[in-house]
């Protein structure tokens, strides 16, 4: 199965450490609060991966971000025009409210792809 632990869309999808899949990544469960949406612990409370492993490290996910809010924005303007028949203004519109209101998901989504990127899964999580 694609989701079972070992495989990267089970970090992401559950928002565990992609190292060990144990540990949660982000302080809080989802939420809408600003202050709290992208807070992540400092180290896995399970194998002790440094999160942050460099300054700055999760500038990188502004990349990812900015595909994910591309990609979406294109989906949106799609579905807007092609099933529904909005003029172009109401399609603006129908985008920018997406994007309000999966914002936080887009947050959280792509620190948590970014930093699988660059961390394996180790059945052995205490290395």
């Amino acid at each position: 199965m694609m989701f079972k632990k070992g495989t990267k869309i089970y970090s992401i999808l559950k928002g565990k450490c992609p190292k060990c899949h144990e540990g949660d990544f982000f302080k809080y469960k989802f939420t809408f609060n600003p202050s709290k949406i992208t807070q992540l612990h400092d180290n896995c409370p399970n194998c002790n991966l440094k999160y942050m492993m460099e300054p700055s490290f999760f500038y990188g996910a502004m990349y990812v971000n900015y595909g994910i809010t591309v990609a979406l924005s294109i989906i949106v303007f799609l579905i807007s025009k092609l099933l529904f028949n909005l003029t172009l203004l109401q399609s603006f519109i129908a985008i920018i409210i997406a994007l309000i209101i999966l914002a936080p998901v887009n947050l959280r989504l792509s620190r948590i792809l970014w930093i699988n990127m660059f961390v394996s899964y180790h059945k052995n999580n205490n290395n």
